[in-house]
């Protein structure tokens, strides 16, 4: 069952933090120096707007649920009006999906609440 209505709030850009997180995953699926580019190009990237559910048909990754720590984090922070931060999104055009470099528990959060939410990313 969706969660109540709430107003989902974002910040104007992804975290510092958030970057660091985005090359450490992406450097399990390129190399090195290949996940480094792809991070310093994001960092340039402008924001875009994708639907929750879009983007997780894109990925073709599971939706995790609330016994996730990572996700109840996110659903709290959500709830007590907290901003967050956009997602970080690689086109994969070698396998037709999109890789979550990061935010993928946020995407979960928010699905919980409305798979239609507006998501700002940036995408490269």
């Amino acid at each position: 069952m969706p969660k109540k209505q709430v107003a989902i709030k974002w910040l104007n850009e992804p975290e510092n933090h958030d970057y660091p997180a985005a090359k450490s995953y992406l450097s399990l699926i390129f190399e090195e120096s290949v996940a480094k580019a792809v991070v310093k190009k994001l960092k340039k990237a402008a924001i875009s707007e994708f639907k929750a559910k879009d983007i997780f048909r894109a990925s073709n990754l599971s939706l995790l649920g609330v016994s996730n720590s990572h996700v109840k984090k996110d659903q709290d922070k959500i709830e007590s009006g907290q901003e967050i931060a956009p997602l970080l999104l690689v086109r994969d055009v070698y396998h037709g999906k999109v890789i979550i470099a990061d935010g993928y528990h946020r995407l979960c959060a928010i699905y919980s609440f409305d798979e239609d939410a507006v998501i700002p990313c940036k995408i490269i």
